[in-house]
């Protein structure tokens, strides 16, 4: 049987998980709330970026993603800084809604799963 191996675990979650060389990585916030979307975002891509790399993979092999906003209509905005960050090596399956955050700071939370 393969082995599952998680990351960064707490009574709650696991930060990432690996299965059969998919990774599958937690919900990711930015630590600075007083910073806008863009700031955010880019926070939780770098975030993204650390823990790809900390699992042996990258962005270049994301699967899928998902995003939730606090107010969809930054979606344009947080685009941007995606586009940018994602460039041309590969765009996963996507999805992007609003939702009621846990914490009334939080403007974006992602989740990606990629393969090694």
């Amino acid at each position: 049987m393969a082995k599952i191996v998680r990351m960064g675990s707490n009574k709650i979650l696991s930060s990432s998980v690996e299965y059969h060389n998919f990774v599958f990585l937690a919900g990711m916030t930015a630590d600075d709330l007083t910073l806008d979307i863009i700031g955010q975002t880019k926070q939780v891509l770098a975030k993204i970026d650390a823990s790809l790399e900390a699992n042996g993979t990258d962005k270049s092999h994301l699967l899928n993603a998902q995003i939730w906003l606090k107010d969809i209509k930054q979606r344009d905005a947080m685009n941007t800084v995606w586009v940018e960050w994602l460039g041309e090596e590969g765009r996963p399956a996507r999805a992007c809604v609003q939702a009621e955050m846990a914490s009334p700071g939080i403007l974006v939370e992602i989740m990606v799963n990629a393969c090694r």
